[in-house]
């Protein structure tokens, strides 16, 4: 299954249009670390996460992996954990996973620059929500309602399409 994002504001799976947001700078090709971009590409999708202290687990394909308060995501260029998921450590920097607002109580992991990554290109690109479309730091967003829709149809073959 194939996940268009069209004109900067739109998810396309199959017959359905969500709305969405994306990076506060557009679309990169070339998108470094910390530059608000949405990185251009064709990617595969990771797992699912979600707080289950907050939401239930949402019916979907896809792996699903409880957000703990130790977990965090690698966004340090200079450690071997670059883009990947981390337990909190103070010597390496990293983004927080267990949120104090809603915007991470569901993700999915969009897998740029994950497989072997290449360090300043990027880390921690995911499909989390939003209430107001405001721009992201390079993420995707879509509502809540939205995102339990987009779960429900993806499989863990999907491809996103960013262009």
């Amino acid at each position: 299954m194939i996940i268009k994002i069209k004109n900067k504001d739109t998810l396309i799976i199959g017959e359905f249009k969500l709305k969405c947001c994306i990076g506060r700078n557009g679309i990169s090709k070339n998108k470094t670390e910390g530059d608000l971009t949405t990185p251009a590409g064709n990617f595969k999708i990771g797992n699912l996460y979600w707080r289950d202290d907050r939401v239930k687990k949402p019916i979907t394909k896809l792996l699903c992996k409880k957000i703990k308060r130790n977990m965090g995501w690698c966004n340090d260029i200079n450690s071997s954990y670059y883009n990947k998921e981390i337990k909190k450590n103070k010597k390496i920097r990293y983004e927080k996973i267990y949120r104090n607002d809603y915007k991470y109580n569901y993700f999915i992991l969009i897998k740029y620059n994950y497989d072997k990554p290449e360090k300043n290109k990027g880390s921690a690109i995911f499909i989390h929500l939003t209430k107001n479309y405001k721009p992201t730091a390079g993420c995707i967003a879509l509502k809540k309602k939205d995102f339990l829709i987009f779960a429900k149809i993806i499989r863990k073959n999907s491809k996103i399409i960013i262009n």
